[in-house]
């Protein structure tokens, strides 16, 4: 059974800014609650190709993956994928300007999880959905405060 969540928010600030601080990973922890720390495998800035280990928590366990940047679109879309773990996981963020001043960000996790976290697959898609629903909050929250 696959896992394909999409959670979206409008954003009160400018596309340019919005997207310049959502796909840079130094910021995660800040607006992701789950997300307890970023390394950079390879040199920032992020383009295709960027490699960087993530730290998290996700329903009472601990979490190491590296993602990989598979596609950026400055503004449009940024794609990492990761193929480790039990839960290969792709993570998309697009940007829609809505006014100059207003833009939505659409977060989609897409993944399938292999022998037995595939029996948790429906478990996990509703708690991928609320934390995905609070981290955008959390981010919107964040870049309005500015």
């Amino acid at each position: 059974m696959s896992v394909d969540v999409m959670t979206d928010t409008v954003i009160n600030r400018p596309i340019a800014e919005v997207a310049a601080f959502a796909s840079d990973p130094g910021n995660a922890p800040e607006w992701y609650a789950n997300i307890r720390s970023v390394e950079w495998e390879t040199p920032p800035p992020v383009a295709p190709g960027s490699r960087m280990a993530f730290v998290a928590t996700f329903l009472g366990r601990t979490l190491s993956y590296t993602y990989e940047v598979t596609e950026l679109v400055p503004e449009q879309r940024l794609v990492m994928r990761t193929a480790e773990g039990p839960f290969p996981m792709q993570t998309t963020y697009t940007w829609e300007a809505q006014r100059a001043d207003r833009t939505r960000m659409t977060l989609r996790n897409t993944g399938d999880p292999k022998g037995f976290a595939r029996l948790g697959a429906p478990v996990v898609a509703v708690a991928m959905r609320r934390a995905m629903t609070k981290d955008l909050a959390r981010l919107k929250q964040v870049l309005e405060a500015r």
